[in-house]
């Protein structure tokens, strides 16, 4: 279901880049601006358990918008808010990439407008039903039906948080 979109939704949705090294999301509460900024990359592998002998040089470099961004004109920035998804490892104040290109299938973590509030939830299926999966025990899905107003925004591909 297409809705109208409220001022905070229209405020959030991604600019055109002022220039193709540089993607630019607003929101009102924060900004986020990514500049293409290369990084060395080892490529090693790095051991979690038993140290290995390191390289003693970078082969590469690693850029963060080619590894998190596929489609830059569909993809946009968001940061997450509550603990309504911590078992899908995504926790408060994780910038999420979100794609709206990809098809919001069953199982996708989607962002989605509901009743005009913003949500991120998993996209699932029961029966004919379709439903909005919190993934945290402690909050309830959310099923939808006729009576309420929702647009899905996009796909989260990657949720981006310090450790």
């Amino acid at each position: 279901m297409i809705g109208k979109r409220t001022k905070r939704e229209q405020n959030f949705l991604l600019m055109r880049p002022p220039s193709p090294n540089r993607t630019v999301l607003t929101d009102p509460q924060r900004s986020v601006r990514l500049q293409r900024w290369p990084l060395p990359l080892f490529t090693s592998k790095i051991a979690a358990g038993f140290p290995s002998p390191a390289d003693d040089y970078v082969e590469k470099t690693l850029d963060l918008n080619e590894l998190l961004v596929t489609q830059p004109a569909a993809t946009f920035f968001g940061r997450a808010e509550g603990v309504s998804m911590i078992n899908a490892g995504i926790f408060p104040n994780d910038i999420l990439v979100i794609n709206r290109a990809i098809e919001p299938t069953p199982g996708k973590i989607v962002i989605c407008a509901v009743n005009g509030e913003l949500t991120v939830k998993r996209l699932e299926r029961d029966g004919e039903l379709w439903v909005l999966k919190a993934e945290n025990p402690d909050y309830p899905d959310i099923p939808l039906h006729d009576e309420l107003e929702m647009v899905i925004w996009g796909v989260v591909t990657h949720a981006i948080h310090p450790l």
